[in-house]
């Protein structure tokens, strides 16, 4: 079911392109011998083809099509890797460029367009700086060559900052300044304080109400928001994780293909997510994005979907008191979740015939076995599958693994109190939560054998 969500995102991105109006590219390549040339564009992390065209036997390549183009950083490219950048950005995108098949970025011009006249007077004007830094490469040693490699972008961030007091207005100014790091925290921060004001603060340089931010390299946009969530609040509570996503998710609002690449990434990452207690994330996502009508871009359907699954996880956090369960045991044995002996119970829903489960379970069990006693644990393990075939296989997979420890009882799913597999979300297994018996409150969930064993001793 998972995988139904990553589809609606892939369905999502061509739709992002379609739209009225048109563009009309003319590219003169004095020399060119190739057949073809691609126009493509950068997307997050990805670079997608929009176009092809021709040579006409003289170096031209017309490129024209009815959609309405998004703002961003597009380019063109051959079949041998070729390429030279351009900009779409609150312009006709009716631009005639011309370059030389020598060298396609330093003699590329363009009539049409002002925004591409500055993108490519800003690249030449740090031409001569890379080149010294290539050719000093050979020439000192390397200490002096790192000093002086470092002199020298000093150098291209001065005419960085030049152009972008110069020319606020451009794209290639915002694509500039969002890569710029926030200003430092004041000294008198320490500590939390500080970290907390560089995430509040990390944003600050980044256009997050402009569209065209999706449509650049992955070191613009995507690799800086991937590492303020994967890096930056990795290992963050779910209650200071939240408010700093939905601050990163509200500032794009204003800008529909940000805010709804920010709304499907961020929601897939937490609905994927391994640490147990980002569940929470995901489930808040969906109520306060989804649930409210902000994420009209996908169907229906897609929403129903996940607004569904929300709400069964809203009841499966952990913290919140486990839906009873009255199953029988192999000897027709009446057990309740919520009667179980003991102070925690182990809960599994497991299948002999599910490849995980195989070789997840007797790893689990062998912890348990080792713990339980002085934990005073328990295990209510029910079988996810209980067709007939699967019950000896079931029963022969229990004998073969010696899963004879007392405590652990093992209860045929086919009759129960409620829909277990509707209330618990049992659409994969296996799936493995620790309860406090005293409380019937989940603890812990999504365990593995090496998690429940870190999670015992801390018990």
């Amino acid at each position: 079911m998972k995988r139904l969500f990553l589809i609606a995102l892939t369905m999502l991105l061509p739709l992002m392109v379609v739209a009225k109006g048109g563009y009309k590219f003319t590219l003169q390549i004095d020399g060119c011998k190739d057949s073809m040339v691609l126009v493509c564009y950068y997307h997050a992390q990805t670079l997608r083809v929009l176009d092809t065209a021709f040579n006409d036997g003289h170096g031209k390549f017309v490129f024209q099509g009815d959609r309405e183009l998004k703002p961003g950083l597009y380019y063109f490219s051959n079949e041998k890797g070729k390429t030279v950048d351009f900009v779409v950005y609150h312009e006709k995108p009716h631009f005639k460029f011309r370059t030389d098949d020598r060298n396609w970025e330093r003699n590329i011009s363009v009539s049409g367009s002002r925004q591409n006249t500055l993108f490519f007077n800003f690249n030449r004007s740090t031409e001569h700086v890379y080149d010294a830094v290539r050719a000093a490469r050979d020439e000192m040693d390397s200490a002096a060559f790192l000093e002086f490699r470092r002199q020298q972008f000093l150098r291209i961030d001065t005419i960085r900052m030049e152009f972008i007091a110069k020319h606020p207005d451009a794209m290639l100014s915002k694509m500039m300044l969002a890569t710029k790091d926030p200003a430092a925290p004041p000294d008198s921060l320490k500590g939390n304080d500080r970290y907390f004001y560089i995430m509040h603060h990390y944003f600050d340089n980044m256009p997050l109400d402009d569209d065209f931010l999706v449509r650049t390299p992955r070191s613009v946009f995507y690799e800086r928001v991937n590492e303020y969530v994967e890096k930056r609040m990795h290992g963050l509570p779910p209650e200071l994780v939240i408010p700093l996503i939905d601050s990163l998710i509200d500032r794009s609002e204003p800008a529909p293909e940000v805010f709804n690449w920010l709304l499907l990434t961020l929601t897939e990452r937490y609905l994927q997510s391994n640490i147990m207690v980002y569940d929470e994330i995901y489930v808040h996502l969906v109520q306060r994005y989804f649930a409210t009508g902000k994420a009209s871009f996908l169907s229906p359907s897609t929403i129903d979907e996940q607004v569904e699954r929300a709400n069964k996880w809203d009841r499966l956090l952990v913290g919140r008191e486990a839906p009873e369960l009255i199953l029988f045991d192999t000897t027709r044995r009446v057990w309740s979740l919520h009667h179980m002996p003991g102070r925690y119970t182990l809960l599994l829903f497991w299948s002999p015939t599910c490849g995980h489960c195989r070789d997840i379970i007797p790893a689990v069990y062998k912890v348990f076995d080792r713990l339980a006693d002085s934990l005073d644990m328990t295990a209510f393990a029910i079988l996810s599958e209980p067709e007939e075939l699967t019950i000896v296989k079931w029963k022969k997979f229990l004998a073969e693994h010696n899963m004879t420890n007392p405590r652990w009882v093992n209860l045929n799913g086919g009759e129960a109190n409620i829909d277990w597999r509707e209330v618990y979300d049992v659409t994969t297994t296996p799936q493995i939560y620790l309860i406090n018996n005293e409380t019937h409150k989940f603890l812990a969930k999504k365990l593995s054998a090496d998690l429940l064993e870190q999670i015992c001793k801390q018990l």
